[in-house]
């Protein structure tokens, strides 16, 4: 298996998330487009990075200084526990609540409150599961 959230890994990514129509869909219809980063808490930066537009991934790989919408942190070993187990609404909120989850640029609050983009974010955890 490749490094979490390294180029290869991303790439893997990239392509479960376009086969994934709970997530291309949903964020289709609301024209969701953004560069998101994912990345472990504590690095001055983060590791990996997807453009999305029109809800579908275009480009995906290590971080290169890409102007950001949202980045993610976390430890390494809650990435691990949340790719392997999926997390839900409540179990996010904790996540966000307790720090274990950062969102370094991106508003938290605003995502989670408009339910046509919580589900689809919910549904990330899930597909990173299969990468």
């Amino acid at each position: 298996m490749a490094e979490l959230f390294s180029a290869d890994w991303m790439n893997r990514f990239q392509e479960e998330w376009n086969k994934e129509p709970e997530l291309t869909d949903p964020l289709g219809k609301i024209n969701f487009n953004s560069t998101i980063a994912y990345g472990i808490d504590g690095e001055s930066a983060p590791r990996g990075v997807l453009v999305v537009e029109q809800g579908r991934v275009v480009k995906s790989g290590a971080f290169n200084g890409e102007t950001l919408n949202w980045d993610l942190r976390a430890s390494q070993e809650s990435w691990e526990k949340w790719i392997s187990k999926g997390i839900g609404m409540m179990g996010l909120g904790m996540a966000y609540t307790t720090r274990k989850l950062k969102f370094e640029v991106g508003d938290y609050g605003a995502m989670i409150a408009d339910p046509r983009m919580a589900g689809p974010f919910i549904k990330t955890f899930a597909v990173m599961g299969r990468v």
